[in-house]
């Protein structure tokens, strides 16, 4: 068998056409348990691409992990041709605890492409990039919206990259949204590398949303249709229209602290000044209207009942097509 019908990762030989789950792990908890990553890859007999797909960089990010799980429970990741890598939950430390960070208190999207003798955060980050994906022709990773910002479902990509266009209009999420590469994020470091990934937000943290789920599966469906990798068993549906492509967008920030009430919901065409929530207090006394400042798509609200001045409440798109 030559050296290319081999897969060699994380210390095992992966054949084609084998099913094995390795374990990805670079540390113990405090008590000495070991926890085991589990990293399950499914190979074709046939040649083919390899697709890595992941979740959970954050832990509380359990809307992106079910998209995965269901991937693989529903024996999506079973390709055709190539090969199909699976990772549900890259920071199981903050899964555990629901938590978005490490335990030593750092953002693991913030500290790649990591280092082998540096924080834990760090160390995750550098074996991932080392062992893992050097392997991959293409990247899918999952992610929903941080603390009560509920995002829409959209794939986030860099301008000017046909091959990533191309494959983020295959995906049919309901936008596109261009935005640039955070120094220190995975998807700068694969960006680097050379490898195209295809970053999908939907919903909030701590929360399953179902109609994010099913687009996250769908998608992840309709890549591997194109590449040739899916199994003929499964049907891909159409997007029931074309993804709306961001350009640029703003932050619609409250100009006063209370509590909080949304008027339209992710997905909504405003216009300018239309009433998008109110802002009030406890007592009855006060109520400030929140208008959009630009024609445009909302596809960020921010659910939390309380907020403070200053935080971020509606994510508009300015410039969109």
């Amino acid at each position: 068998m030559s050296e290319k019908e081999v897969l060699h990762i994380l210390g095992e030989s992966v054949a084609l056409g084998e099913s094995v789950k390795v374990s990805f792990n670079v540390a113990k908890l405090h008590t000495q348990n070991t926890i085991d990553v589990p990293v399950i890859i499914e190979r074709s007999k046939k040649p083919g691409p390899t697709v890595l797909i992941t979740a959970g960089i954050h832990g509380d990010e359990v809307n992106g992990v079910e998209i995965v799980r269901q991937i693989i429970a529903k024996g999506i990741n079973k390709p055709k041709k190539g090969t199909i890598i699976c990772i549900p939950v890259i920071n199981v430390f903050g899964f555990i605890q629901m938590d978005r960070e490490f335990p030593d208190g750092r953002d693991l999207n913030r500290v790649f492409p990591g280092g082998k003798g540096g924080s834990l955060a760090s160390r995750v980050a550098h074996k991932l990039m080392t062992e893992i994906v050097p392997h991959a022709d293409l990247i899918l990773d999952f992610h929903t919206g941080g603390a009560d910002r509920f995002n829409a479902s959209q794939i986030r990509i860099v301008k000017n990259e046909a091959v990533l266009d191309e494959l983020a209009k295959v995906f049919g999420a309901p936008f596109i949204y261009y935005s640039k590469n955070l120094n220190k994020s995975f998807r700068n470091s694969c960006y680097k590398l050379g490898i195209p990934m295809l970053l999908f937000e939907g919903g909030k943290s701590s929360h399953i949303n179902n109609t994010v789920t099913n687009t996250g599966v769908n998608g992840t469906k309709r890549v591997l249709h194109h590449l040739g990798m899916l199994n003929h068993k499964f049907k891909v549906s159409k997007p029931k229209k074309n993804g709306i492509i961001i350009a640029d967008s703003k932050w619609v920030r409250a100009n006063h602290s209370g509590m909080f009430k949304s008027n339209v919901s992710v997905n909504t065409l405003v216009k300018k000044d239309e009433v998008l929530g109110h802002i009030t207090d406890p007592y009855g006394s006060f109520n400030h209207f929140v208008k959009a400042p630009n024609d445009g798509y909302i596809f960020n609200v921010n659910e939390s009942p309380i907020i403070y001045q200053g935080d971020a409440i509606f994510h508009i798109s300015t410039k969109f097509e």
